[in-house]
């Protein structure tokens, strides 16, 4: 299982691998990358700032999703640092039995990272404004 918050370029095909299972009949992955827009205005970077409870708020995740019937394993992880247009942000794979299993799973857990992860993201505008995003 990968679980981690890292200042490090994130794989998805890491995450894929990681979550091989010959009881899997389905890999779902995602990838949550930094993109050149926000509310109509063009965004130049973003940076990620991790409270330190932030990497057992994650493995907390991937072990509560794992759990779940018919999910054979998860692999998660959140970028933190200054990141460019098109890096990717955060990265998850889930393994199932079947596929509904697999979709539902990585659906659920990017919404969970999002809602319970403590990280602050900073976004700069190509007008050089700067905006916090409050995360929880």
């Amino acid at each position: 299982m990968i679980a981690r918050v890292v200042d490090e370029p994130l794989s998805v095909a890491q995450h894929e691998d990681a979550v091989a299972d010959e009881a899997a009949g389905a890999v779902v992955c995602f990838a949550g990358v930094v993109r050149d827009h926000d509310g109509g205005r063009s965004v130049t970077e973003l940076e990620y700032v991790g409270h330190p409870t932030a990497a057992d708020v994650i493995r907390g995740l991937a072990e509560e999703f794992a759990a779940r019937p018919g999910v054979q394993a998860v692999a998660v992880s959140h970028r933190i640092g200054l990141l460019g247009i098109g890096d990717v942000a955060l990265a998850c794979a889930v393994s199932a039995a079947h596929r509904d299993a697999a979709f539902t799973a990585c659906a659920e857990l990017v919404d969970e990272v999002k809602k319970r992860l403590p990280i602050w993201k900073r976004q700069v505008f190509a007008d050089g404004e700067e905006q916090w995003v409050a995360c929880p």
